[in-house]
């Protein structure tokens, strides 16, 4: 079975950058547009930051430079709250990208994302459990470590639920996911009627997404689970095409298929938990991003890969920027961003490829 987000790009000719040329030109075309989008996002905000100011902050606490011509305001607002804003809006959006271009392979569903496979709320249901009960309810357990077992505990669900006869075929995967996410979701929502209005907007802000809190600390972990995740799917990205094209083609290949779909659910399930523990549910990302980097290159995962992550990288601190200045100086959850954004390009890739897929 042929990748189906790339039917309207096949019937339409060649990606546009698909030949190795120009997929170079694309690499650092994406790569320029990461720093400078970068730059603005540490630069835009409620306190607008100069480029001057941001040079010499950074440079100064990365040695680059001598003593800091900032002030030492500015010098706070840049490196203890702007930078890490920024690096972990990069991370989590090429996370996402990353875990929406696997799930689309192993599911092979154009619809593929985090939410469909359970993990997004699962984790939510965790991180009600702590905001509503407190951390005594689930052992001591802070929200984000709540939110990761949570996530894990309801894709392992979702994987037992769709096992049949040593493997995971992709329609059961997809209904078992809808069935637990609802299933899950019918206890959070639960939670949510019982919590009291601090406790909702609490849980309302959470499910959206939010990376307003980020710190040098928090970027450890996401940053350590995604640069693995990459490597090995790059490492694997043979693997992935001819899972892609089905599992016949796998097997004739000498592929444990069925290994391999299971090695590729846990990797996406620790990446996506680790995102979500940290950030809480950004949606779209993970769905539209993979369409995107697949017309663009086609549907070589060597390349669909590092094109999604660096897309993902530019997708999110943008969203953020509009997240923090359509209301400013009150903030958005970035999910209502990504959503706002995502789901009409969605909408006009699926009219898009309605059309083309039309007989003559």
């Amino acid at each position: 079975m042929k990748q189906p987000s790339a039917t309207a790009v096949r019937s339409t000719g060649a990606p546009p950058f698909a030949s190795p040329q120009r997929f170079r030109v694309l690499l650092a075309m994406l790569g320029c547009a990461v720093v400078v989008i970068a730059a603005a996002s540490v630069g835009i905000g409620a306190v607008t930051v100069g480029l001057g100011d941001i040079w010499s902050s950074v440079g100064q606490h990365l040695g680059v430079v001598g003593a800091s011509s900032s002030t030492p305001v500015s010098d706070q607002i840049i490196w203890q709250v702007r930078v890490p804003r920024t690096i972990l809006a990069v991370v989590v959006g090429a996370g996402l990208a990353i875990a929406g271009v696997v799930i689309q392979v192993v599911v092979r569903n154009p619809l593929g994302d985090p939410y469909l496979i359970g993990i997004v709320p699962g984790a939510s249901l965790g991180a009600v459990v702590v905001i509503v009960f407190g951390a005594g309810a689930l052992g001591g357990v802070s929200l984000s470590a709540a939110a990761f077992l949570g996530g894990l505990l309801a894709f392992a669900l979702v994987f037992v639920l769709a096992r049949r006869g040593g493997q995971w075929p992709p329609t059961r995967i997809v209904l078992a996911g809808v069935a637990v996410g609802y299933l899950v979701s019918s206890f959070t929502f639960y939670f949510q009627t019982i919590a009291t209005p601090n406790q909702s907007q609490r849980v309302l802000f959470w499910s959206l997404g939010s990376i307003a809190g980020a710190s040098w600390e928090s970027l450890l972990t996401p940053a350590v689970v995604i640069a693995a995740a990459t490597t090995w799917l790059l490492w694997n990205s043979a693997r992935l095409n001819a899972l892609a094209s089905g599992t016949d083609l796998g097997y004739s290949l000498g592929i444990d298929v069925a290994r391999f779909q299971l090695t590729l659910m846990v990797v996406v399930s620790i990446l996506t938990g680790a995102i979500v523990a940290e950030v809480g549910g950004i949606g779209f990302v993970g769905l539209v991003v993979p369409h995107i980097a697949r017309l663009l290159v086609g549907a070589d995962h060597r390349r669909v890969v590092l094109t999604a992550t660096l897309l993902g990288a530019c997708f999110l601190p943008l969203s953020d920027i509009a997240a923090r200045v359509l209301r400013a100086p009150a903030e958005l959850p970035i999910g209502v961003v990504t959503s706002a954004i995502g789901a009409p390009f969605f909408l006009y890739l699926l009219v898009t490829a309605g059309r083309t897929a039309r007989p003559r």
